[in-house]
């Protein structure tokens, strides 16, 4: 009997991790991109890899100092672990720099130079010396390090040069200094239109005018990252407002676990620093590229070099969403879905703005995980409260890295009257729904929208989501059971058409994985998802593969299963799709399910199966089923922006001498712009039995 425990059916979560990130650097080497689109993807994966740091590898340094030996199914020690991390990371840092030299030089022949100072003309120069002194000098910290001026603190993310100095006067003498260079001030100084500068290459040029009477003799610049996992005592805390605030402020105290500089620094100022920051020698990363690549985006901004990017796409808005139309009356004739980014956003934010203004409105519910500073949503809400509606929130506070917007926004809903939740002690809630109840001839309507992403109009330009509206009332009646579990005490209670996590999403995911083994070959399941960690999902999906069901899984970021092992994962097909939109939806299919198609805020990992709040919502309307499985079979073809993984946890890409190339992102796209040009041509001419086909939406 084959023991599907065995740690060599495992990839290990970080490492799979850190391959999703080698796709999203392979991006930036796709000669057909723009160049400034090429440049966009170092930024995205020099982000994400400053979140890998200051969350991952910092918690493997807490496990390793804890002496935990194992830490998952594939059995690696958190010390295995950050040796291999390492060793990856020092490999790839040669393919990240090699990028961004090609790109840079390629700039330069459409005109745009991300230079040094020295390579500027005199004429660029002395405009660079005289922004120096008109903004940066003002602002720049010269500050001194020795017996009477402690080593400063640094936040999470500080950049800053190290100095190495002498004495004019007395050439014997060695002092150490900084430069601390704000995050207020721009990372790269724009010298023109055409030429950017990194800042540290005007400062060095300058470095003595701040501090006269020493001459430097070495300077490098630095950057750190810090443990920034918020560990929250919640059932300690009598209040969780002021406890978060409190651990906001550790963060930027948190331990150090990387130091990037740059590359050829002296000796002495790396043990200069390292004997304040204490990091341990490989996790010292030198670079002779600009540090902090996730600033490129102030380049990529670049209006004059809009015609070096991919132009945006702007999401349509289509029947029955139409401009004019009552929201209200659009979700009473029938349940829709949006598909984002492709579809606008703006039907969901139209709903709560609607609601806010109604005086048939008795009550808004909703869920808040991550929202835009400046939401229109919030906004709504909180001209709701104003105007007397009940309004109830639950603002997840503890949304890593959204916990101090957020916490802005709950205080801004509370002042204006609004009743907000702040969690459930000891999860997160991560489910997206609205609840809207309206009351029309003395009887109480209900409007509910579920989705697979946050309520951000502007995240919602840019990753893949779905967006559900009904009013069916077995849904009506669970959501308004799941808000009375938020607001109030409820024990062991359950929703009886929804699924909600901890408790009920994992069990109904595996009885439905089983269900389609009672079908042996003839068994179907697809499964969308950002992630797959989950031991015990992973160990049913071998299980169904074993007996003949055939399983496709399209996984944009970790994946811990390996398909391909003969006898075991033969019927699993792993794909991940990086390309223009950030692929976010979960969508889960199973071929002989009563309700085949599900949408759900989950993803297959046990933080989201087991210590979240979540939602799973069935979708049985059979049009917006196929719709929904139509876009997987599309992506599930997709052989330009698809990555196959292989046994051994490799990542190839998919296309093998194909002669039509299937971009699923374009395909979207062109299938709504199409639609929406039709369905416009249509109501210009007033055909209404055609304007009605299109309302019903045509097909993929």
């Amino acid at each position: 009997m084959i023991n599907l425990n065995n740690p060599k059916y495992y990839i290990n979560r970080e490492l799979s991790w850190l391959k999703f990130n080698t796709r999203v650097l392979a991006q930036s080497n796709i000669e057909k991109l723009p160049l400034l689109e090429r440049l966009k993807f170092l930024a995205i994966y020099a982000t994400n890899l400053d979140e890998f740091y200051m969350i991952r590898v910092a918690g493997l340094k807490q496990l390793f100092a804890a002496r935990v030996i194992e830490s998952g199914p594939d059995r690696l020690t958190p010390l295995q672990q950050l040796r291999e991390i390492r060793a990856y990371l020092n490999k790839e840092k040669i393919e990240l720099i090699n990028s961004y030299k090609s790109i840079v030089s390629k700039l330069k022949k459409e005109g745009l130079f991300i230079t040094e100072y020295d390579e500027l003309s005199p004429t660029l120069q002395k405009e660079a010396d005289e922004y120096f002194f008109e903004h940066l000098f003002p602002i720049v910290i010269p500050i001194a390090v020795d017996s009477t001026h402690p080593f400063p603190h640094l936040n999470n993310l500080s950049f800053a040069l190290a100095v190495k100095l002498t004495d004019k006067d007395n050439k014997t003498e060695t002092k150490y200094g900084m430069v601390r260079i704000s995050r207020v001030l721009p990372r790269f100084v724009q010298v023109d239109d055409n030429h950017y500068i990194p800042i540290e290459s005007l400062v060095i040029k300058h470095i003595e005018s701040l501090f006269p009477g020493f001459e430097a003799k070495s300077i490098a610049s630095f950057r750190v990252t810090r443990n920034a996992d918020i560990v929250i005592e919640e059932e300690e805390a009598d209040d969780f407002m002021e406890i978060l605030e409190q651990g906001l402020k550790l963060r930027k105290k948190g331990a150090f676990v990387r130091l990037e500089i740059s590359k050829g620094a002296d000796e002495d100022i790396i043990e200069f620093l390292n004997s304040h920051l204490k990091i341990f020698p490989r996790d010292i990363y030198e670079y002779d590229i600009p540090l902090n690549l996730g600033t490129l985006w102030q380049i990529v901004g670049n209006q004059h070099f809009a015609h070096l990017t991919i132009e945006p796409n702007k999401p349509k808005l289509l029947p029955p969403f139409e401009e004019n139309s009552s929201i209200f009356e659009t979700i009473e004739r029938g349940e829709a879905i949006l598909i984002h980014p492709y579809e606008s956003f703006e039907p969901v934010t139209k709903l709560i703005q609607s609601a806010a203004k109604d005086p048939k409105t008795l009550s808004i519910r909703m869920t808040l995980y991550r929202v835009e500073k400046n939401s229109p949503i919030i906004s709504a809400l909180i001209d709701a409260a104003n105007n007397g509606i009940q309004v109830t929130v639950m603002v997840e506070l503890k949304a890593r890295f959204d916990e101090e917007n957020n916490l802005v926004w709950a205080k801004s809903l509370e002042k204006a009257g609004a009743h907000v939740v702040y969690g459930i002690s000891g999860f997160k809630v991560h489910a997206k729904i609205t609840q809207v109840i309206r009351k029309i001839d003395n009887k109480l309507k209900f409007y509910i929208h579920l989705a697979t992403g946050n309520y951000n109009g502007a995240t919602a330009k840019i990753y893949s989501d779905i967006s559900f509206f009904t009013s069916r009332e077995n849904i009506v009646t669970d959501s308004t059971t799941f808000f009375h579990i938020l607001t109030g005490f409820a024990k062991k209670q359950r929703l009886k058409y929804l699924s909600m996590s901890p408790t009920q999403i994992k069990p109904k995911l595996l009885s439905m994985i089983n269900g389609e083994i009672a079908h042996k070959e003839k068994g179907r399941i697809i499964l969308k998802a950002n992630s797959l960690v989950d031991q015990d999902v992973i160990k049913a999906l071998y299980k169904a593969s074993m007996a003949g069901v055939k399983c496709d899984l399209i996984i944009r970021g970790i994946c811990c299963l390996k398909p391909g092992i003969k006898g075991i994962s033969e019927n699993i097909n792993v794909i991940s799709i990086v390309g223009k939109y950030l692929e976010h939806a979960r969508i889960y299919y199973f071929e002989h399910a009563n309700i085949k198609m599900y949408i759900s805020s989950a993803d297959l990992m046990p933080r989201n199966l087991e210590r979240r709040i979540e939602l799973m919502s069935p979708i049985e309307d059979d049009k917006l089923s196929k719709t929904l499985k139509e876009i997987l079979d599309l992506q599930l073809a997709d052989n330009e922006l698809s990555w196959e993984l292989k046994e051994d946890g490799a990542y190839i890409k998919k296309r093998r001498g194909v002669e039509k190339e299937i971009n699923s992102h374009e395909i979207l796209e062109i299938f709504i712009n199409k639609m929406y040009k039709s369905f416009y041509k249509i109501r210009t001419k007033k055909d209404s039995n055609l304007a009605k086909k299109f309302k019903q939406k045509g097909e993929i």
